[in-house]
């Protein structure tokens, strides 16, 4: 999936990402910060997950995740600010190049969250 130039803009800037899941006992979302995500150029996103247990026993139910992200200093739609929906599959890894790609940058992950996005919709 080609991913927007605004969301590209909004990754660069501070925001706060929040990652929803679904799981055996319900749905569960957990946070984390923009400057943390990385896209790599065939579509994903990369983030270094330190805990985020919940979110793995569930990504292993159900791989379906809701990402959402943004960030007041980049103009949206209708003014300051915009943010995107992004809906996707997810994975964890713990080796190989997506992990060892945030590894040296986040010396204290423990995983890689793998985020293949299938849709990415600017919502402000």
């Amino acid at each position: 999936m080609e991913i927007p130039e605004k969301l590209r803009e909004v990754l660069k800037k501070d925001g706060v990402v929040a990652i929803a899941t679904l799981g055996e006992d319900g749905p569960h979302m957990v946070n984390t910060w923009n400057s943390y995500v990385r896209l790599t150029t065939d579509g994903r996103m990369l983030i270094p997950a330190g805990y985020m247990q919940q979110t793995e026993a569930n990504v292993a139910f159900n791989p379906e995740v809701l990402v959402t992200l943004g960030s007041s200093k980049v103009p949206g739609k209708n003014g300051p600010g915009t943010g995107f929906l992004v809906k996707g599959t997810a994975a964890f890894v713990t080796s190989g190049p997506d992990f060892d790609a945030l590894k040296a940058t986040f010396g204290w992950m423990r995983a890689t969250l793998v985020v293949t996005i299938r849709t990415a919709t600017q919502t402000l």
